[in-house]
């Protein structure tokens, strides 16, 4: 049966500037979509979704020694499985649970309050880049332990590297350019990680340095991969949904005034944004055999990208799905954040992201502290708002006007 085709690609601009707009299209009409610019297969119904992130021996992370390892200067974690997976994961996880996750929240208490501090007598502030953006980087470099005078440099490799990671088409001269950071941040990090090895401290980096797996320490090779993998792990989502809650809470201000009144709402707020608006809206996978999903295949050895926005938004999952609901019944605010989650913003399966509990409190520490200060927040008057990202997805800016509240 040949595969079905829809008004719009996925490399279009009509897509790009949209892509909510199509994803119904996607599921009703191109079940399997194929994209022939990039020799690529396109899911977007919730099931066949979840299928291909939980079925780990058929749907492989072979895609990432192209489309990771080269900037990820090594193997991340997603490539990973069995007991090396067991054991490296588990050291992630463990610097973002427990004790460990409450020194993170009062490190980003205080980068929070820094950061705001000089912004709030303004009375109005750009949430993307005056905001969420620096402060993702900052509180990201305190859970490694990388020197905070370091913050614009790091930032600036990051963001080749998630470019590298995040295109689905790049030039010659960007991919250069990509590959040029991920070799400077590298060369940054192997005298810290000497450092980390003789006189190790409580960071992250440090118990990276001094684990092992299967008695042997891990490589500089190993630990460099694993920093960058929890670099962009942990700064490219945080902004973007921060700005994402704040932008769905302005434009629905009878739910934005539900939280206010009731804080404990934040949380569900939180993660009905993220299955709304998930950040990272693209996972990929390798099909290892042929995959009937109804009446298409997808071949063996391709390349499957998984298409998490509209997922999260199948009417056979969710009720009302385009509808913004902080008391959605189908939704259920202690599972969004574990394994048991029925959206997919944070992937699914052996390969669910690691710093789920982080992000949680991460965005909703920020958010609590940032709402009683900001009375009557709304849009800047004549700021055009826009999205940007296909792999990931968030606003270009987000100027918002407020009345300071001192406290």
């Amino acid at each position: 049966m040949p595969l079905a085709v829809p008004d719009v690609g996925v490399l279009s601009e009509d897509f790009a500037a949209d892509p909510a707009r199509w994803f119904a299209q996607f599921r009703d009409r191109a079940r399997v979509h194929y994209e022939q610019g990039i020799d690529s297969y396109f899911l977007s119904r919730h099931e066949d979704v979840r299928r291909v992130l939980t079925d780990h021996e058929a749907f492989t992370t072979e895609t990432l020694q192209v489309r990771a390892e080269p900037v990820m200067r090594g193997p991340v974690l997603a490539q990973m499985t069995g007991g090396e997976h067991t054991a490296k994961r588990s050291i992630v996880v463990r610097a973002f649970t427990g004790r460990a996750l409450q020194d993170h929240v009062r490190a980003v208490r205080a980068n929070a309050a820094e950061l705001m501090a000089p912004l709030l007598p303004q009375g109005r502030m750009d949430l993307v880049n005056d905001f969420g953006k620096p402060l993702a980087v900052r509180v990201t470099l305190d859970v490694l332990g990388l020197d905070p005078a370091d913050r614009e440099r790091v930032a600036a490799w990051n963001a080749g590297i998630s470019e590298f990671i995040t295109s689905l088409a790049l030039s010659p001269e960007r991919r250069r350019h990509c590959l040029d950071c991920a070799e400077q941040l590298e060369a940054y990090l192997r005298p810290v990680i000497e450092q980390r090895r003789r006189d190790p401290g409580e960071d992250l980096m440090s118990q990276l340095c001094a684990a092992e797996f299967d008695g042997i320490a891990m490589s500089d090779r190993d630990v460099t991969a694993l920093i960058v993998n929890v670099l962009v792990a942990a700064t490219e989502p945080a902004d973007k949904t921060l700005a994402l809650l704040f932008k769905h809470l302005i434009d629905h201000p009878e739910q934005m005034a539900e939280v206010r009144r009731d804080p404990e709402l934040l949380a569900a707020a939180i993660a009905e944004t993220l299955r709304l608006t998930p950040p990272v809206q693209l996972v990929p996978r390798q099909a290892e055999a042929d995959a009937a999903f109804g009446g298409a295949t997808v071949p063996a050895g391709a390349t499957v990208f998984c298409m998490i926005g509209a997922a999260n938004r199948d009417p056979e999952a969710f009720i009302a799905p385009d509808t913004l609901d902080i008391h959605r019944p189908d939704l259920g605010t202690a599972r969004s954040f574990t394994a048991a989650a029925q959206h997919m913003a944070f992937g699914a399966g052996l390969h669910q992201c690691v710093g789920a509990a982080f992000a949680r409190a991460e965005i909703e520490t920020v958010a609590g502290m940032l709402l009683p200060l900001l009375d009557r927040v709304r849009h800047s008057p004549g700021s055009r708002y826009r999205e940007a990202g296909l792999y990931t997805r968030g606003p270009v800016a987000l100027p918002l006007d407020f009345t300071p509240v001192r406290g």
